[in-house]
C-alpha cells in the first residue's frame, strides 16, 4: 500500500498551488479550485510524519456524497470529482472562520469544561454536565481560520462581527446553514446507526452568494459515536465507541504528544499506520452504507494528474 503525501502538478491554467495540512489546492485561471485530498494526516495542528493509505480517497468520497446530499439546504462549491481523491469546485472567497457545531459535550469542549470553563465562544454551558452528554440543543462554537503553522483560536459571534469577519446578515446565513447541515448530517448518521457528535463547516462567497466549501461530515472534520450502547456507556461513565480522528489524538497523548513545543511525535510503525487506515475504512463503510473500493495505488500522482487534465481540457 502506498500513500500520497505530496503533489507537484502542472495543470492547464494553473495560477498557484497551496499546500495545506492535508490538502493540496490548485487555482485554475482564478475561477476553479482543484482540491487534492492527500493521505497526509494532522493532529493538534501538526502534520504527522507518515501518510495513511486510502485516507484521501475515503475523505474525498465521503465529502462528495454529503455535498450532493445537502444541495437543497445551501449551494456548495463542488463541480466534479474527476478522480477519487480530487474535487474540482468554484473558487470562493472564504470567510476566515470555521463554524464548529457541537451536539454533545466531548473532546476539547469537555477538557475545558472539566477544568472549570462554563462559557465557550460566548455560549454559556449548563452546570452539572458530564462527558459525552447531549446538549439541550446543538451549540455553535466558531474558531478563527488560522494561517498555516498557527493554531485556530476560539472566537465568539460578537467578536466575529466586531472584527468585521462577517456582516450581521452574512453571519445569520452562516448560522442558519450550519444548524440545517448539522441536522441533515444527524439524520443520515442515525440511519446508519451512528450519532453525529460534532463537526465543522467552512463557507465562502462567490458572486455575492454564500457557498459551503471544503469537506463535510468526514472523520477529519467530524466526530461520530456508535448509537448502539451509547446510553448504557453514558450511564456507567464508560468511554463511547467512536469513529473519528480522536483515536489518533488519544494515541498521541498517551505517548506524550499534544503538539506543544519540545514534544516529539511518537514513532508511527507500519502497524499503527495500518490500524489508522482500517479505522478510516470502517467509518467510510458505516457512514455511506457502501463497501469501500480501494483504488490502484501503484502510481497515485500520475493517475490523479491524468484524470484532472482530462477533465480540465474537456
Amino acid at each position: 500500500m502506498k500513500a500520497l503525501t505530496k503533489t507537484e502538478f502542472n495543470l492547464p491554467g494553473q495560477q498557484s498551488v497551496y499546500h495545506g495540512k492535508v490538502r493540496d489546492v490548485y487555482n485554475i485561471n482564478g475561477e476553479k479550485l482543484v482540491m487534492v485530498a492527500t493521505d497526509r494526516i494532522s493532529a493538534f495542528d501538526v502534520v504527522l510524519p507518515e501518510g495513511i493509505p486510502y485516507k484521501g480517497q475515503m475523505l474525498n468520497q465521503i465529502a462528495a456524497k454529503f455535498l450532493d446530499a445537502t444541495t437543497d439546504i445551501c449551494p456548495n462549491w463542488k463541480l466534479a470529482t474527476p478522480d477519487p481523491m480530487v474535487t474540482v469546485g468554484v473558487l470562493c472567497e472564504g470567510f476566515p472562520v470555521e463554524m464548529i457545531v457541537r451536539g454533545y459535550l466531548c473532546g476539547s469542549a469537555w477538557r475545558a469544561y472539566k477544568s472549570g470553563v462554563r462559557e465557550i465562544c460566548g455560549v454559556k454551558l449548563p452546570e452539572g454536565m458530564r462527558e459525552n452528554q447531549k446538549f439541550p440543543q446543538p451549540i455553535i462554537t466558531p474558531t478563527t481560520k488560522a494561517e498555516q503553522g498557527l493554531h485556530d483560536e476560539d472566537i465568539s459571534k460578537e467578536e466575529i462581527l466586531k472584527q468585521g469577519l462577517a456582516t450581521p446578515e452574512e453571519y445569520a446565513v452562516l448560522e442558519k446553514y450550519t444548524l440545517a447541515l448539522f441536522q441533515r448530517g444527524t439524520e443520515i448518521a442515525a440511519s446508519r446507526g451512528l450519532i453525529l457528535v460534532d463537526t465543522k463547516y467552512e463557507f465562502g462567497k462567490h458572486n455575492g452568494t454564500i457557498y459551503l466549501m471544503d469537506e463535510i461530515h468526514t472523520p477529519d472534520s467530524s466526530r461520530y459515536f456508535y448509537a448502539e450502547g451509547y446510553e448504557e456507556r453514558f450511564a456507567s461513565g464508560e468511554p463511547q465507541r467512536q469513529l473519528s480522528k480522536e483515536f489518533v489524538r488519544e494515541w498521541l497523548m498517551d505517548n506524550g504528544f499534544q503538539g506543544k513545543a519540545g514534544q516529539t511525535v511518537p514513532e508511527m510503525t507500519p502497524a499503527i499506520v495500518q490500524s489508522i487506515s482500517d479505522r478510516y475504512i470502517e467509518l467510510f463503510e458505516h457512514i455511506t452504507g457502501e463497501k469501500f473500493v480501494k483504488e490502484d495505488t501503484a502510481n497515485i500522482a500520475r493517475r490523479i494528474e491524468q484524470n484532472v487534465i482530462k477533465y480540465l481540457q474537456a
